[in-house]
């Protein structure tokens, strides 16, 4: 397969280079921070550090972090890193989990963004013959933009979908001829069962690439979507408070994404203590926004749990690699005493041939928690027999016990039964912070 680069010079930069350049942008980000953002700097001026101080990567270590709540408490222009005249857009989390974050855009952010999203597409394959169907949400999530605005600078034909109504999704699909989709891989998974419902075969469409991210999925999943739509499926990663998707994205290889770090500066910290961890060490993920102006984020936790690595991709890219998070800081369950990621859970459901239609829910009774999981059976799996069914979650509660340890109550449900979902999937329901339970 060719080696396709969007900015190449970049993409290949070599590694000297590379930090050379971070350091440079670092030292002029830190002293920019300081002076135009106060709520920074009165972390900094807390923990003793000043922006000479940081001479080189390594002094990186010496700058307080950023967190969600720092943002929340700074919403809505507290860490705003320039005139607002100077910004010409926003993007804002969903805000389900508190107050929403704010992330503002000069036009110089929004074209970094957007190249970085382009070096994605073009590394999924995409050229300007493609069409490109963009099925994430518009609006203020950063998906849809993201991949818009990336998409025309390929110079791709866009189709600006959207999330939702897969009806029109189908049709535009198939009567464009698109060759690359763009959306959340339980959307994709439901596109493909949509159109296998409608008596299309994967070798119908056209598509030839998709680029999913925005929540976590399985490499059994991955596979599963590339094969009810004939696709290769790469991922993306991003965050609204970084940018948005297009931080990182995977080559050919589909072993790891490439960050792309003329842009950003990742660390892999331990999540308890903070402490910075080695090259290949499994620990949160901290990200550096390098060039941002309006939205300048020093060392901001992500809470995604990866490995960061730097061998020698055979794309020829030479950016850092991050694998895909393995799960969240915040977002992992702790079940009575053990550490439970719902990526675990789908592995195995995957493994024992379920669709990826699932749903968790953790409760506490009688001071005791516990763990139910809804899944959906597929025509292979389906029985009318009680004696069946019942056979069937047994096995399935002891393959996800092998996985994480405890064993959950697993109930096969019929088919349709969970809700679908057309942007990010709701896949635990927890019912212990009605009980004001600090998880």
């Amino acid at each position: 397969m060719p080696n396709n680069y969007y900015q190449p010079e970049a993409e290949t930069m070599p590694v000297a280079e590379i930090k050379k350049l971070q350091e440079y942008k670092l030292i002029r980000q830190v002293r920019r921070t300081y002076e135009n953002v106060p709520y920074y700097r009165n972390l900094m001026d807390q923990k003793g550090v000043k922006p000479e101080d940081i001479r080189t990567l390594e002094d990186i270590a010496k700058l307080p972090f950023l967190s969600k709540d720092d943002l929340r408490e700074a919403y809505p222009y507290g860490l705003l890193g320039t005139d607002l005249s100077k910004c010409v857009r926003i993007q804002s989390t969903s805000g389900t989990t508190g107050k929403r974050v704010v992330a503002f855009y000069t036009q110089n952010d929004v074209d970094m963004w957007e190249d970085c999203v382009a070096r994605a597409i073009v590394a999924a394959g995409g050229t300007k013959g493609d069409v490109c169907q963009i099925a994430y949400g518009y609006g203020l999530f950063t998906g849809g933009s993201g991949l818009h605005g990336g998409s025309h600078k390929v110079g791709c034909l866009t189709l600006p979908m959207s999330s939702g109504n897969t009806e029109r999704q189908i049709q535009f699909m198939m009567d464009l001829n698109a060759t690359i989709l763009c959306c959340t891989p339980s959307y994709a998974a439901y596109i493909g069962e949509s159109l296998a419902e409608r008596g299309y075969k994967p070798e119908d469409n056209k598509l030839k690439a998709g680029i999913f991210g925005a929540e976590p999925w399985t490499e059994e999943m991955r596979r599963d979507i590339e094969k009810n739509l004939g696709i290769k499926a790469y991922d993306i990663y991003g965050l609204t408070e970084s940018s948005g998707p297009g931080v990182a994205f995977e080559c050919h290889e589909q072993n790891g994404m490439h960050i792309n770090e003329d842009h950003f500066y990742a660390e892999i910290i331990d999540p308890d203590t903070g402490e910075v961890l080695p090259e290949g060490s499994k620990g949160e993920l901290v990200f550096t926004s390098l060039d941002k102006e309006a939205f300048p984020l020093i060392r901001y936790r992500t809470r995604d749990i990866c490995v960061l690595t730097r061998e020698k991709c055979s794309c020829g890219r030479t950016f850092i690699k991050m694998t895909k998070p393995m799960g969240r800081s915040d977002d992992m369950m702790i079940i009575r005493g053990v550490n439970v990621f719902p990526s675990q859970i789908e592995a195995v459901l995957l493994k024992e041939g379920y669709a990826p239609n699932y749903q968790i829910e953790v409760d506490r009774v009688n001071n005791s928690d516990t763990l139910d999981v809804y899944v959906e059976m597929t025509s292979d799996s389906f029985s009318d027999t009680v004696k069946e069914i019942t056979k069937k979650e047994k096995k399935l509660a002891l393959a996800m016990r092998t996985m994480i340890g405890i064993s959950p109550a697993v109930h096969l449900v019929p088919a349709k039964t969970i809700a679908r979902s057309e942007g990010k999937a709701v896949r635990v329901i927890d019912k212990r912070k009605r009980l004001g339970i600090n998880i």
